[in-house]
């Protein structure tokens, strides 16, 4: 099936020549890694020169209090989707004494600080918003617009009374175990000192911005913010778009990753004209969005977001299964391969025969993508730039009905910032190594600095027993126990992306591993256990384990083009998730529901003090 849902393109594609799309993709990643070396991109630093680019454009100043001096017994650091169905979990497990810290102002984590026009989930919303059944929540759309997103987190927020378990707009700065209190201490920049038997916290994967790398960024006299900090004063409108303050004025962007994909339209519906940087291009198919049915949705029986969900993951993480009523990208891609899969003879599914089969059938895929491109884009050179050569989950697939239709507007001019760099950026433009760019405004959809260390992503560093830091038990590779207790840090959960599940279905994961922690931290109540971690042989084992599930598909990820997914090309380093995951993803929820279902909780070490 073709990403649009119908047939008529199956036929395109099958005369692969599979050499020259290798050599294309090389030459691809090739040239990615020398943008690379060239230090492309910058995160921003908290207090440093460019601090501006993380500010808070949607909430005041934070208002002035006391600091807080009080115990807990669990704090979760980050009111996300994660922070948000931790505290729930526990609320549903009896736990009261919770408190939520967040810089943010509200909930919402990802949906707080981005809210760009055009910003929607990628996943279906009946699937991707999680307690729909305990809430009767409906999702407008099959796809909800992020400002409904947020508006479900505050639900949440608000049906599980945690808004006055919260501190907002406040950073925690350090963690330090205290050995003879069984606690930890947490320390914030509101001069907070809290004391907490328990702490639940992840490292902010898509909270701190990165910007372009070149010189002049803060001598530009125009507008310029970061997509995960929109200025509506600059544009006009709203996340719906009518962007009416950009009519009159030049507008650039740099960024065709997923965030640029849902923004450029509406940039190209509202500005004079729009210049798009492009470094790579995103591998686009049709969204196929709608409004949801309520007639269908109140006829949905009871149980049915577990097992749509169930059948999602075991499509999309290819366990064979296809009993999915989801029809989308996402899906379509995965019965293609399972096609493919499926015309292998049983007798000779060597792993060498099923890498290639899948190989063919990507490059199929991506074929057909490129024609659509060629039937959409009129200009033959746009077209030609807004072609992907790269396998499919390499990275994050792009789903738009409108994006490669904005390139038809005369108004619009794409720009290869791999042929021609961004050298620098002057008062009033944009300068590549062939031409300047005068410009008025300049958004930024750069990404977030994911390719650092725990530490430095989350700005604060943990120190556990014996002094011992987290930083320096990472230093040469992520250890852990099912990818949330690491030994010598008792009593701390973290919801990171090493070790555990990798699936486009975040909420999924998030819901997984918070009920995980609810079914601990009530065994530990009941059976009056003050303190839990990993054993050290657990947690070698199964670091071993899941690094040799990533090993199985390094050959993949080294090919990748560089992106987030393989670390930016650096594979062989600390924070290379991709050789750090489990698959199938299905297979690791069973495997950690199944050891919930044993009783013996094997791996951990419970004390008295």
């Amino acid at each position: 099936m073709s990403p649009n849902g119908s047939q008529d393109q199956e036929s395109r594609g099958t005369d692969i020549d599979a050499d020259r799309l290798r050599e294309r993709y090389e030459a691809e990643r090739a040239l990615r890694l020398k943008l690379r070396e060239r230090g492309d991109v910058q995160p921003v630093e908290r207090g440093g020169r460019l601090a501006r680019f993380g500010d808070d454009l949607f909430a005041p100043s934070a208002a002035e209090r006391a600091p807080r001096r009080s115990r807990t017994d669990v704090l979760i650091i980050g009111a996300g989707f994660g922070g948000l169905l931790a505290a729930v979990q526990l609320r549903k497990a009896g736990f009261a004494d919770i408190v939520l810290v967040d810089v943010a102002a509200d909930v919402g984590g990802t949906w707080y600080w981005n809210r760009y026009p055009g910003i929607r989930c990628d996943t279906e919303s009946y699937i991707y918003l999680p307690l729909l059944e305990e809430t009767g929540f409906m999702p407008s759309e099959r796809y909800a617009p992020g400002a409904e997103i947020l508006d479900y987190a505050r639900l949440l927020a608000r049906r599980y009374d945690l808004y006055d378990r919260a501190l907002f707009q406040t950073r925690v700065t350090g963690l330090e175990w205290r050995q003879g209190q069984g606690r930890w201490r947490v320390e914030t920049d509101r001069g907070d000192e809290l004391d907490a038997r328990f702490v639940i916290t992840q490292s902010g994967l898509f909270g701190r911005p990165q910007l372009p790398a070149v010189p002049g960024l803060t001598s530009f006299g125009g507008a310029v913010f970061h997509t995960s900090r929109w200025d509506y004063g600059v544009t006009g409108g709203t996340a719906a778009g009518d962007l009416d303050r950009l009519a009159d004025l030049d507008v650039g962007i740099v960024g065709t990753g997923c965030t640029g994909l849902q923004i450029i339209p509406h940039l190209a519906a509202a500005a004079r004209s729009l210049t798009v940087f492009q470094r790579t291009a995103i591998q686009v198919a049709v969204r196929g969005n709608a409004p949801t049915d309520g007639e269908w949705f109140a006829r949905l029986a009871p149980g049915w977001q577990a097992r749509r969900t169930r059948a999602f993951d075991d499509l999309t993480t290819m366990t064979g299964k296809d009993e999915s009523e989801i029809y989308d990208g996402w899906t379509a891609f995965a019965r293609h391969q399972l096609t493919a899969l499926r015309q292998i003879p049983a007798g000779e599914r060597s792993p060498g025969v099923v890498d290639a089969a899948l190989e063919q059938s990507d490059f199929a895929w991506n074929e057909r993508l490129r024609a659509q491109v060629d039937d959409i884009v009129r200009d033959p050179r746009k077209a030609a730039l807004l072609k992907a050569y790269y396998r499919t989950h390499c990275k994050r697939p792009g789903y738009s009905d409108d994006y490669l239709q904005a390139f038809n507007r005369a108004n619009v001019t794409i720009v290869d910032v791999a042929a021609s760099p961004i050298e620098r950026i002057e008062r009033d433009a944009l300068v590549t190594s062939d031409r300047r760019y005068p410009l008025d405004v300049l958004v930024l959809a750069t990404g977030f600095h994911l390719g650092s260390s725990w530490g430095e992503r989350a700005g604060y560093d943990i120190v556990g027993r014996d002094g011992v830091t987290l930083s320096q038990k990472w230093k040469e590779e992520v250890v852990t126990y099912h990818g949330f207790h690491v030994h010598g840090f008792p009593n701390m959960f973290f919801m990171g992306p090493h070790h555990v599940a990798a699936t486009p279905n975040v909420t999924r994961l998030l819901t997984e591993q918070t009920t995980h922690f609810a079914f601990i931290l009530g065994h530990m109540r009941d059976h009056g256990h003050a303190t839990v971690e990993a054993t050290a042989e657990a947690e070698a084992e199964w670091s071993a384990l899941a690094r040799s599930r990533g090993e199985e598909k390094r050959q993949l990820f080294e090919q990748c083009t560089p992106g987030y997914v393989n670390n930016q090309g650096r594979l062989d380093t600390p924070n290379a998730v991709a050789l750090h995951r489990y698959s199938p993803a299905t297979e690791y929820f069973d495997l950690i529901a199944g050891w919930r279902a044993a009783g013996s909780f094997e791996g951990l070490a419970f004390g008295a003090s």
